[in-house]
């Protein structure tokens, strides 16, 4: 059987939301904490995907669950993905595919484990492999996050609170990611991979807590700096040579970046910005800076093309607070975009309420948080209401008025047949694997 395709490049802004997959163990490792499951998507799946298709929106940041997905060295269970994304597929919703959210199968263990990256890897080959159509991926989600919460504050996983564990957590997450976009791109040469990483700030009280807030600050730059390949500062290099990186560990980063197929997501709440004391301690600050600032640092970093990649706020009791929050967001969105920073998209996340968030799920309490575009219910909240609105009043007006106008996002209509859906990708990647993806991300001169 021939296939005949028709080389298509997207055009419009990404729009998104997601399904809310976080998996992290909590009580020393004795209790899972599912979003899948606690937020009823493997009950509602189906409505929650014709859901995201009538708020107009075409990409949703997915992922099945690794730990009944990954059952074991080469043993995967592909029942539940192959139903949701066979569905996704029908609708033509494009899946940001997210492969670890916050936690890893029992067998595994947990981010300790020096094993993690190699066995990651295989998965994610796994997965490239079976369902070679899906071109956009966060392999691993927060990646900063994940073992901040997990090895620092000690509240998932492993639960460990020390400066070597951190940097152990760290180091293997970021392999992990790196040897997994290695991976996927064997399969698909033009994989897109969008970092979902948390944006984040310390501002000091008082004048003693410059220095400790000056730390904090380097230190949130890690994970994508060795993501990406970026030489750390030098007191960030001592602090890893400190408590366990290696120089060969540290050289595999320098010399194994992916930063041409990468966009940088990044994720903005109202709890990004921290208050540091004189004695390194931390707690809310609020909104000081906001997107639009901390997003610009980064961009000034790294120099790729920008994705907002999560942000919300609970609907309150007025009932239009998340409302309000939507407009914040998407005017820092506008104001970033104006200043000349490739930005390429935007996600309300999730789709759904969710649960425990108010205690970062270190705590099972089963409370509801409502940040969703619906409620558990599926019941549409107003700030649904308002992101539909906003999808369709700007998706038109971006293609022309912003600055980044092209990702290299394949939307041709993939074969029901894997294998020949696999070679035709490869065969059509070919020509673009040497253009990197800021490159492609070109103002129209229409």
């Amino acid at each position: 059987m021939s296939f005949v395709f028709t080389r298509l490049m997207y055009r419009k802004f990404l729009f998104a939301t997601g399904i809310e997959n976080s998996i992290p163990r909590i009580g020393g490792g004795r209790k899972r904490i599912d979003q899948l499951e606690k937020c009823r998507h493997y009950e509602y799946w189906k409505k929650d995907l014709d859901l995201v298709k009538e708020l107009g929106i075409e990409f949703l940041r997915y992922g099945p669950p690794l730990y009944k997905t990954f059952i074991g060295a080469d043993r995967f269970d592909w029942s539940f993905a192959d139903t949701t994304l066979g569905y996704m597929q029908q609708l033509r919703i494009w899946p940001i595919l997210d492969l670890c959210h916050f936690g890893v199968p029992d067998w595994i263990g947990d981010f300790q484990n020096p094993d993690f990256p190699e066995l990651f890897a295989r998965y994610c080959s796994a997965f490239a492999n079976r369902y070679p159509w899906i071109q956009l991926y966060t392999p691993i989600n927060e990646m900063y996050i994940c073992a901040l919460f997990s090895a620092y504050y000690g509240w998932w996983n492993e639960q460990l609170t020390t400066d070597r564990s951190f940097v152990t957590a760290l180091k293997n997450i970021v392999k992990a990611n790196i040897l997994g976009m290695n991976k996927i791109l064997e399969v698909r040469p033009d994989a897109i991979f969008i970092q979902s990483e948390s944006s984040e700030y310390f501002h000091a009280e008082n004048p003693k807590a410059i220095r400790p807030s000056e730390l904090m600050n380097a230190r949130r730059f890690l994970s994508l700096d060795l993501n990406y390949g970026k030489r750390v500062e030098s007191e960030m290099y001592e602090y890893l040579m400190d408590n366990g990186m290696t120089r060969d560990e540290y050289h595999f980063f320098l010399d194994n970046h992916l930063k041409r197929n990468c966009i940088m997501g990044n994720d903005y709440y109202i709890t990004n910005e921290h208050r540091v004391t004189a004695e390194g301690k931390t707690y809310a600050s609020g909104e000081i800076f906001g997107y639009h600032v901390i997003t610009s640092q980064y961009y000034d970093r790294y120099k790729l093309p920008v994705m907002h990649t999560e942000t919300n706020l609970a609907q309150g009791p007025r009932g239009d607070e998340a409302v309000y929050w939507l407009w914040k967001e998407w005017a820092n969105v506008a104001r970033v975009r104006n200043d000349g920073i490739p930005i390429v998209g935007f996600t309300w996340y999730s789709l759904t309420d969710q649960i425990d968030w108010d205690t970062a799920l270190r705590e099972e309490n089963n409370r509801v948080n409502p940040v969703g575009l619906y409620d558990l219910d599926r019941n549409i909240r107003p700030v649904g209401e308002a992101y539909k609105q906003l999808i369709k009043d700007w998706r038109e007006v971006l293609p022309t008025e912003s600055v980044c106008l092209s990702v290299p996002i394949d939307i041709t209509d993939m074969p029901a047949d894997a294998a020949s859906a696999k070679e035709a990708n490869q065969a059509s990647a070919q020509e673009k694997n040497e253009t990197s993806t800021a490159t492609l991300l070109n103002a129209d001169k229409k």
